[in-house]
């Protein structure tokens, strides 16, 4: 626990035997057919010690950086570890409501860590001024997990500094169609962005992730990280992603979320006490709903696991995170909600 919230909690711990998973943001019906048999024709090279070179140069070419700017990591989760311990900050921010594991790795690394809290009556919208001007890491997620918001790029170059690392989670962004937002790539000095193939591609139990930076950061990022830190059908995986074909499923698959999007927020509306706050453009969508810590226990009798919200910064017993799914789900969803309500 860190000043009453529980940093260590996420969504699957509330998922259960039969519950319908609208509590983890992973999309539906994955991993595709071709990936797993990219992920399968890997095992027969486990005697082997994990070599990158090739996947490291499918993730610098998906996204137009040369190598030496890509770290892979053991999800993006680990890159939290690696920043927490490479760099030393005097006054390290992390922006809530956000995901909960960057604040959680710095704290266990020995760092004092100050919260910047965006509030739900502004929808959770960056103020770039809110940051303090001596911060030098600063770390914010875009698009936010759980609040959804997507955040200007123009708002998170404000943020950078000469003397600044700025941490940008984009684990979320291939979900956005277009990634109108992302920076991974850009030219900013300081500028460390993670990425995860978890979401898009339902490879929780394989940990694949990376980052994109400065030649000389991911350096001191590398310093860090242990020998082999990629299992070999995670490597298998980071190339079978980053090829043509996968950008294009993946575009696609943002495109049918977003759809999905529309039709969770504007059926939730529905739903008497219950409201949205801000722009969703993520695969989740958060909601305020009065007594909703009594609701989502109800929702587990019915069979659907949606995420507490009261253990992000920021946020009250009062919030839920409710991942997006196809039509059908959402319909049955919000069909035991207006029950419970009435």
């Amino acid at each position: 626990m860190a000043d009453g919230f529980d940093l260590e909690h996420h969504g699957d711990l509330e998922v259960g035997d039969g519950l319908v998973d609208l509590a983890v943001n992973v999309r539906a019906g994955t991993p595709p057919r071709w990936l797993l048999d990219a992920i399968t024709a890997s095992l027969t090279d486990l005697a082997a010690y994990p070599r990158q070179d090739a996947a490291v140069a499918a993730v610098a070419q998906r996204h137009g950086v040369a190598p030496d700017r890509v770290l892979l990591t053991a999800g993006a989760a680990e890159a939290f570890v690696l920043i927490a311990r490479a760099f030393r900050p005097r006054h390290p921010v992390v922006v809530h409501p956000q995901f909960t594991e960057p604040e959680a790795a710095l704290r266990s690394a020995g760092h004092l860590v100050d919260r910047v809290i965006l509030r739900p009556e502004n929808g959770f919208v960056l103020d770039p001024s809110a940051v303090p001007a001596d911060a030098d890491l600063v770390i914010i997620g875009n698009p936010t997990n759980p609040t959804s918001v997507l955040h200007r790029a123009d708002e998170l170059r404000e943020l950078a500094r000469p003397d600044r690392i700025l941490v940008v989670d984009e684990a979320f962004m291939d979900a956005v169609p277009g990634e109108p937002e992302s920076l991974v790539g850009a030219s900013i000095p300081g500028l460390v962005v993670v990425r995860s193939l978890t979401k898009t591609w339902g490879l929780a139990g394989l940990r694949v992730g990376y980052v994109v930076a400065g030649a000389g950061l991911v350096e001191q990022l590398a310093a860090v990280q242990p020998h082999w830190p990629v299992s070999t059908p995670a490597l298998a995986a980071a190339i079978a992603c980053s090829n043509e074909r996968a950008v294009a499923e993946a575009a696609q698959a943002a495109l049918d979320i977003e759809r999905q999007r529309v039709h969770l927020v504007d059926s939730l509306r529905t739903v008497n006490g219950l409201s949205t706050l801000g722009v969703a453009r993520a695969p989740f969508v958060l909601v305020h709903l009065p007594g909703a810590a009594g609701v989502r226990e109800s929702l587990r009798g019915q069979g659907f696991a949606v995420r507490r919200g009261d253990t992000f910064p920021g946020l009250g017993p009062d919030w839920l995170r409710i991942a997006v799914r196809p039509e059908d789900v959402t319909d049955r969803l919000v069909k035991g909600l207006i029950e419970l309500a009435l």
